[in-house]
């Protein structure tokens, strides 16, 4: 088994363990994304308040729709883009080792490098599972319109109340109402939407990635200085990393995900065209116009909460399995070896 495959297996299986655990936070977070009246964002207060206003009024199953299309697009992506970061990186440290038999440099893939290298892993990944996507968002932005009353009577709706809970009346909305529901709206390219942020938004991961193998090098390269120079990086270490890299990344391309999601949810032709985008730029301006500069960093507390743990928890759990699997492998290898012939 190569190298990539394990990371990339090891990859898909961290992701889905680390979208289970945050899921809740994840479609909180997308429906304040979206949410576009400021009364109504007021209203529902934070995290927490939200989370308990989705199981009281919607039921424990709304705080994880779309979570089945979720886990398939979190598998596939995980292990899209870990397989191919590994192809990516193993070139470059081939490279690098060949400047070095040169004398140039020391050897090690740079920081440059290493952006380079995530940032084309993203742009695979991205093109591959982006309509994976655009169906999870429908789905987590869903709101039940069978439930009687969702909302006191003397509340009216807002505009972003109305567009969700005029999608279906009945009690489940299932992955395939989505995916029609997409098509029928933009045809094919509809499960395109949002793509041109997504793929800016390739600067998130390798920027989380530039990160993460910067810390874990000065980590490496202290501990080899110091006494315990066998010692390996531990579970706890890598988590705390993986931790540190996502949050500088998020804090730096969250509006991008705010246009992503906006472009992504249910649009309905006609009515308030404040609310209704053409595309990524179009969307930016009336952003812009009608919100203002806040406007792009709705939920953003909630993010930071959800894409940090969640990354802690996949950078672990992928960093662990690739391990046992390369034990596994080797133990295999070993008793192949010594098979008398």
């Amino acid at each position: 088994m190569s190298d990539a495959l394990i990371n990339g297996l090891a990859g898909a299986g961290g992701g889905i363990i680390a979208q289970l655990i945050t899921y809740p936070l994840q479609t909180v977070n997308t429906r304040q994304q979206t949410e576009r009246d400021p009364k109504k964002e007021r209203r529902r207060g934070g995290t927490v308040e939200q989370i308990c206003q989705v199981v009281k009024l919607e039921g424990w199953g709304r705080l994880y729709g779309g979570l089945m299309p979720s886990l398939v697009g979190t598998a596939t992506s995980q292990g899209v883009y870990y397989y191919f970061y590994q192809i990516f990186r193993n070139r470059a440290e081939a490279a690098a080792l060949a400047q070095y038999r040169n004398g140039m440099g020391d050897g090690s893939v740079g920081m440059f490098s290493s952006l380079i290298v995530a940032a084309l892993s993203g742009c695979v990944n991205v093109l591959m599972t982006n309509p994976i996507w655009v169906v999870v968002t429908r789905m987590q932005t869903h709101t039940k319109a069978s439930r009687k009353p969702q909302l006191p009577p003397t509340l009216p709706l807002s505009p972003d109340e109305a567009i969700t809970m005029a999608v279906t009346e009945s009690p489940s909305y299932r992955t395939s109402q989505a995916v029609q529901e997409v098509y029928d709206e933009a045809g094919i390219m509809g499960f395109w939407k949002g793509v041109l942020p997504t793929l800016i938004m390739v600067s998130n991961p390798s920027i989380q990635f530039m990160l993460y193998e910067t810390l874990l090098k000065q980590l490496k390269g202290r501990r080899a200085l110091g006494k315990n120079v066998n010692k390996g990086v531990t579970a706890l270490e890598v988590f705390l990393l993986g931790a540190v890299a996502k949050l500088g990344a998020t804090v730096l391309t969250y509006p991008l995900l705010v246009v992503k999601s906006r472009l992504q949810v249910k649009q309905v032709k006609g009515g308030d065209k404040s609310h209704h985008y053409k595309g990524t730029l179009d969307a930016i301006e009336k952003m812009i116009h009608f919100e203002g500069l806040s406007g792009f960093y709705k939920g953003m507390s909630t993010k930071i909460v959800q894409s940090v743990l969640a990354a802690a928890v996949l950078f672990m759990i992928k960093e662990e399995l690739v391990k046992s699997a390369r034990l596994l492998l080797k133990k295999d290898a070993g008793l192949i070896m010594s098979k008398p012939t």
